[in-house]
């Protein structure tokens, strides 16, 4: 049953990513944008809902793991094995990031680092995240591509 279940979320993840292409242009959006904030939106949503509910719950710490451990397991297992995998099956990946994409990505790992830092989190702190991620949407919906 899990083999199953893996294989058909594979054949949708391959629909998902073949069609990226066509919606970027139709809808006249960056295909980067879609990538990075549309896709992976709708693939966490059932971390996200967990994350969101264990908080409701006054879980903030189980709630602040779950998303860093899904951007741990990412860049740690996830991003090299396809590299490799891709050196195998002839399509080659490589982690070569535009410069914005950098400064981004190392905004969001300080600032997620001094919030969860002293173990405490506040609406302020939150706040400046959601800002920052606001932010980071509207850079890469306006950047071509």
């Amino acid at each position: 049953m899990l083999l199953g279940a893996t294989l058909f979320t594979a054949w949708n993840s391959e629909l998902l990513v073949g069609s990226i292409e066509p919606v970027a242009h139709y809808l006249g959006w960056s295909t980067i944008f879609i990538g990075l904030v549309i896709i992976p939106i709708l693939g966490n949503a059932a971390e996200h809902s967990s994350a969101i509910l264990v908080a409701y719950r006054d879980r903030i710490d189980l709630s602040m793991a779950i998303a860093a451990g899904s951007s741990i397991q990412v860049a740690t297992l996830v991003a090299p094995l396809l590299v490799f995998i891709g050196l195998f099956i002839g399509q080659p990946l490589d982690l070569v990031f535009q410069p914005m994409e950098l400064v981004l990505l190392g905004l969001a790992t300080l600032l997620f680092t001094f919030v969860s830092l002293n173990g405490e989190s506040t609406w302020l702190a939150g706040v400046q995240l959601i800002a920052v991620y606001i932010m980071a949407c509207v850079v890469f919906f306006l950047l071509p591509g």
